[in-house]
């Protein structure tokens, strides 16, 4: 999932930022510990217990949801950072630079998403009977989108984007049966016939307005410390508050209204359970609120425990196309163990099996899958620092596409 990696990092004082060739170290970790959490969500997808629904409060369990709902702020982060990238590259590229390189990283976002991590990551086939269009799929189109937006003044691209996510739920009630439609606001299968499948699950609206929104916030880390940190403070309490306040109206923003429950805990997962496919206002309401807070929190300083996620985050795409294969190889030494054979491991004939078909008596408890994801973690770990340190040493033009 790839954002702008030649970020500046912010000079910890009141005075102006000083725009050098360096990154921001706030950005960086935030991105890392989205990295971290991403991972979570992948290994259970792995090895999982197959067709348990999280979400669901009629089957579901509190850990597992929470397990689910925290890595909920992945998304909404990554594409609000790589809108943020793409303004802070500003100072180093004229505008048409910046929109042709834009332009090339989304095409190259979607060539990946369509061809290596599907082939190489997800399924370990070729056969292209499910192809997901998911978050680089998403990621690449915001990208392509945004090396357009640059032309436009930073207020009027935060416009675009402010009013997408806002007013793009009043378009739930519309069908239409068309494959632009399923592109551009309501996720489901854009392609089925002769046993292949196109299923689109990061839709364009309101993705791309996240990214423009992102871009214009950019412009913060041009300010004096303390006026930037006072802002992130009070735009992300404002996002948390107005979540709960429409949230508790359960009018308007999501198309899943809360409701109560047989007890407190559970009413309360349904009051945080929104919806993310298509993400829905209150989706990003509770996420990206949140999320601007741990701006906030670490724009002073990093506390340690975060430190290492400061690697992951300066080369999230690198990690990215490492972590997915590194749990498909995982399971598969659990499979020969446990079952002698790994042909499941390999087939994916239909959306229900994605990304492999669970062999019988498949899927794990939660605390096997945290242990799983701890070891993949851990273990890419210091070949993200290894690679931070290349592209920190080294401006070779390929490093830029990493």
């Amino acid at each position: 999932m790839a954002t702008l990696g030649e970020a500046v990092t912010v000079e910890r004082s009141a005075e102006p930022v000083s725009f050098g060739r360096v990154r921001i170290e706030s950005i960086d970790v935030l991105r890392g510990v989205i990295m971290v959490l991403m991972a979570l969500d992948h290994t259970r997808d792995f090895f999982g217990t197959p067709g348990a629904n999280p979400t669901d409060l009629s089957t579901t369990t509190v850990p597992l949801f929470f397990t689910r709902w925290i890595t909920h702020f992945c998304a909404p982060a990554f594409f609000l950072l790589t809108g943020t990238g793409a303004w802070l590259a500003r100072r180093r590229m004229s505008t048409p630079q910046l929109s042709r390189f834009l332009f090339t990283r989304g095409l190259w976002l979607i060539f990946l998403e369509l061809v290596v991590t599907r082939d190489l990551g997800w399924q370990f086939n070729f056969d292209y009977r499910v192809v997901p269009l998911i978050v680089l799929w998403g990621l690449g189109w915001s990208m392509i989108a945004l090396s357009a937006l640059v032309y436009l003044p930073a207020s009027v691209v935060a416009t675009f984007g402010l009013v997408m996510i806002a007013t793009h739920n009043l378009l739930d009630s519309v069908e239409f049966k068309n494959p632009l439609w399923t592109i551009l606001h309501s996720p489901g299968i854009l392609f089925a016939k002769s046993g292949h499948t196109i299923f689109v699950g990061y839709v364009l609206i309101p993705w791309v307005g996240v990214s423009a929104v992102g871009y214009s916030l950019g412009q913060i880390y041009r300010w004096p410390g303390d006026r930037r940190r006072a802002f992130l403070l009070r735009l992300s309490l404002a996002a948390i508050s107005l979540f709960i306040v429409l949230r508790a109206i359960n009018v308007y923003g999501d198309p899943l209204p809360w409701s109560r429950q047989n007890s407190a805990v559970f009413t309360l997962l349904s009051f945080l359970n929104t919806t993310k496919y298509p993400p829905s206002l209150l989706f990003l309401l509770m996420t990206l609120g949140p999320a601007l807070l741990v701006l906030w929190a670490i724009d002073l300083a990093t506390p340690a425990i975060l430190r290492p996620a400061l690697f992951f985050g300066k080369v999230p795409m690198f990690y990215y196309l490492l972590h997915i294969p590194l749990i498909h190889l995982l399971a598969i030494v659990v499979c020969i163990a446990r079952y002698g054979h790994i042909y499941w491991m390999f087939q994916s004939p239909g959306l229900q099996f994605f990304p492999i078909t669970p062999p019988p008596g498949w899927g794990y408890s939660l605390p096997i899958i945290y242990l799983i994801w701890a070891m993949v973690v851990i273990s890419l770990y210091p070949l993200c620092r290894w690679f931070a340190g290349v592209r920190r040493r080294r401006s070779d033009w390929w490093l830029s596409y990493f």
